[in-house]
C-alpha cells in the first residue's frame, strides 16, 4: 500500500469528504497483496478529495501514532516505574519482600487476562467505548494504589490496574489492523516498537527521579496523572475505527467461538506461538540479566544499566530498519525467519559460553551475545504480529487479545525458570532461551509454512 494511499477506515478516522449519498469519493480500487488465505483488501484512491488531503492524512497518521504509542507505553511504565520503590514499599507497609513482589505479579497477570476480556468487547462495541472505559478504571485503580494502607489492598488494585491497562495494549493493535494492511501495518508496528522499546528503559529512571522528591506513593500519583492525560487525548483525538457494519453482535458465546475459530487457523496459531516463544526468550533475558551481569560477572549497577540501555537501543534500531528499509523490499516471512534464526544462533552461543565450552569467558562476549539476541527481536516481534493480524480482519480485537495474552503467559512461565539452579550460574537463562528460540523456529516452519506464502505471492 503506498504511503499516500487512504484506506476506508482512515477516511472515516480523518473525516475525508463524501458524496451526497454518503459514499466516499472512490475512483479506483486495486487489490493489495495479503497473506495466503486472506481476501485481498481494496486500496482506494480518491481524486475527488482536495490535494491537501494527503497532508491531512499524514498529520492524522502522526497523531494516531502518538496516541497509540502512549497507550502502548503505559503498561511498561506501570510495571517498571515502580521497580526502584520496591524496598521502600516493603518497609512502609511492613510486609515481606515476597508479598510485595506479588504486586508486580498481580499487575502482569491482570494485563494478560484483561486482554481476553477487552479484545472481544472491542469487536462488539467498537474500539473507543471499551478503551475509554478501561482508561477510566485504570485511573481509579491507580489512584487507590497511591493511598493503599496494606499490601493486600495494593495487590488487589494492582491486579485491577493491570486488567484495565490491558485495554491500551489490545485495542492499540486492533486499531492498527483497522487502519492499515500488509506492509503499511508492518511499518506501523515497527514504529510502535520504537516507543514500547524506549518505555521500559526510561521507566525505572523516571521512577528513581520521582523518588528524589516524594515516596513510593508519588509514583502512583504520577501514573494517575498520566492516565488522566491519556484518557483525555483518546477522548479528544482517537476516533472510532471499526464501522458498525463490521462489529460482532453476539455475546460471550460468540466471542468464545470466534477465539476458537482463530485458534483453529493453523497459520494464525503458528505466528502467535512463534512470536510468544520469541517474547519468552526476551522475558528470560529481562528476568535473569540483573543477576547474570552483576552477581556472576561482577558488573556494577551502572554498568548493568548501560548494557540494558544498549540492548534496548539495538532492539529499537533493528525494528526501525525493519520498518523503514526491509518492509516492501523483503517479504515479511523472510525477515521474520532471519530474525528467528539470529535469535537461535545467539541463544546457542550464549549456552556454549555460559556452560564453559569455551573456557572462562568474561562479560564482554556474553554481553555481545545478549545484544545480538535482543536486537533480532526487532525483526521477530513486529512481523509475527503483522502476519497474524493480516488473517483476522473480521476479528482484530479477539486476535489481538490472543496474541497479547499468549505472549504474557508464555513469558511469565519462562521467567521463573531462569533461576531454577540459583543465582550463580547463567546456564538456565541460556537453556530457556535456546528452547524458546528453537521452538519458535519449529512452529514457524511447521505451522506457518512460509514457503507456501511465497508461492502464493508469486
Amino acid at each position: 500500500m503506498p504511503d499516500s494511499g487512504v484506506s476506508r477506515a482512515q477516511r472515516e478516522h480523518e473525516h475525508i469528504p463524501t458524496s451526497s449519498k454518503g459514499d466516499a469519493f472512490v475512483a479506483q480500487a486495486t487489490a493489495t497483496p495479503t497473506a495466503a488465505g486472506v481476501p485481498a483488501v481494496p486500496t482506494l484512491t480518491a481524486p475527488g478529495v482536495p490535494a491537501t488531503s494527503t497532508t491531512t492524512a499524514r498529520r492524522a497518521g502522526l497523531l494516531v501514532t502518538l496516541v497509540l504509542g502512549g497507550l502502548t507505553a503505559l503498561p511498561p511504565l506501570s510495571m517498571d516505574m515502580y521497580l526502584p520503590a520496591l524496598p521502600e514499599v516493603t518497609d512502609a507497609l511492613h510486609a515481606p519482600a515476597a508479598t510485595v513482589q506479588l504486586t508486580l505479579t498481580a499487575c502482569l497477570l491482570g494485563m494478560a487476562l484483561g486482554q481476553l476480556v477487552v479484545g472481544p468487547m472491542s469487536d462488539r462495541w467498537g474500539r473507543r467505548t471499551p478503551l475509554l472505559l478501561g482508561m477510566v478504571v485504570y485511573v481509579i485503580a491507580t489512584a487507590i494504589c497511591a493511598v493503599a494502607p496494606t499490601a493486600e489492598l495494593l495487590i488487589g488494585f494492582r491486579l485491577l490496574q493491570g486488567l484495565a491497562g490491558a485495554a491500551g495494549i489490545v485495542i492499540s493493535r486492533a486499531v492498527v489492523r483497522d487502519l492499515y494492511d500488509g506492509d503499511e501495518m508492518a511499518r506501523f508496528f515497527s514504529t510502535l516498537m520504537l516507543i514500547s522499546g524506549v518505555a521500559p528503559v526510561i521507566a525505572p529512571v523516571i521512577g528513581g527521579q520521582v523518588l528524589q522528591f516524594t515516596d513510593w506513593r508519588g509514583i502512583f500519583v504520577v501514573l494517575t496523572l498520566v492516565g488522566v492525560l491519556l484518557t483525555l487525548v483518546v477522548w479528544k483525538w482517537l476516533h472510532e475505527t471499526l464501522p458498525v457494519a463490521q462489529r460482532h453482535t453476539g455475546g460471550v458465546g460468540d466471542a468464545l467461538r470466534t477465539m476458537r475459530g482463530l485458534l483453529a487457523d493453523r497459520v494464525f496459531t503458528g505466528y502467535m506461538i512463534a512470536g510468544s516463544l520469541a517474547f519468552a526468550a526476551l522475558f528470560a533475558y529481562v528476568s535473569a540479566s540483573p543477576f547474570v551481569v552483576q552477581e556472576i560477572y561482577g558488573a556494577s549497577p551502572q554498568t548493568f544499566s548501560l548494557l540494558f540501555g544498549i540492548n534496548s537501543v539495538g532492539l529499537i534500531a533493528v525494528g526501525q530498519i525493519n520498518g523503514k528499509l526491509l518492509v516492501g523490499r523483503v517479504s515479511l516471512d523472510k525477515a521474520l525467519g532471519f530474525g528467528l534464526a539470529v535469535i537461535s544462533v545467539a541463544a546457542v552461543a550464549l549456552l556454549l559460553m555460559t556452560s564453559g565450552v569455551f573456557g572462562e569467558v568474561g562479560l564482554l562476549p556474553v554481553a555481545a551475545g545478549l545484544f545480538v539476541l535482543m536486537s533480532a527481536m526487532g525483526l521477530a516481534m513486529p512481523n509475527t504480529n503483522t502476519q497474524a493480524l493480516m488473517r483476522t480482519r473480521h476479528a482484530a480485537g479477539s486476535a489481538s487479545a490472543l496474541l497479547g495474552t499468549s505472549q504474557f503467559l508464555i513469558g511469565a512461565v519462562a521467567s521463573p525458570l531462569v533461576g531454577i539452579a540459583g543465582e550463580r550460574t547463567a546456564v538456565p537463562m541460556a537453556v530457556v532461551q535456546v528452547v524458546c528460540a528453537l521452538s519458535a523456529v519449529v512452529c514457524f516452519l511447521v505451522l506457518c509454512r512460509p514457503w507456501r506464502n511465497a508461492d502464493a505471492a508469486r
